[in-house]
């Protein structure tokens, strides 16, 4: 590789650098949508919005859906299994209080 070549080739490695730096600290959306129509008759809508941003620029604009998706934060997977335990718990202190009853009074509140 000449020196020409590898001073090309590191100004545009920098200015790709520079380019998703500034993407990233700035933020850019791009949203559209798309369509489908027959005899004017509309037969399918997909809207679509994308935000490219670093995490500190979504935070800042109020974005952090990834902190309490299950499957993308151990945290919210947490919480997650924490209500569920306590769904459970209650379901399950419910049942051994119907069994404490006598069987006259459950028999009737079957019929």
């Amino acid at each position: 590789m000449s020196n020409s070549e590898q001073i090309v080739h590191s100004i545009q490695s920098t200015n790709l650098a520079d380019i998703l730096e500034r993407v990233l600290d700035k933020g850019i959306v791009i949203a559209g949508d798309i369509q489908i129509k027959l005899a004017d008759v509309e037969l399918l809508t997909i809207k679509i919005r994308l935000l490219i941003a670093s995490v500190d620029k979504a935070q800042q604009i109020g974005i952090n859906w990834w902190e309490t998706d299950s499957y993308l934060s151990s945290n919210a997977k947490k919480d997650v299994l924490e209500k569920e335990n306590e769904r459970l718990e209650k379901t399950i202190d419910s049942l051994k209080s119907r069994l404490k009853q006598p069987l006259i009074k459950r028999a009737k509140r079957i019929k």
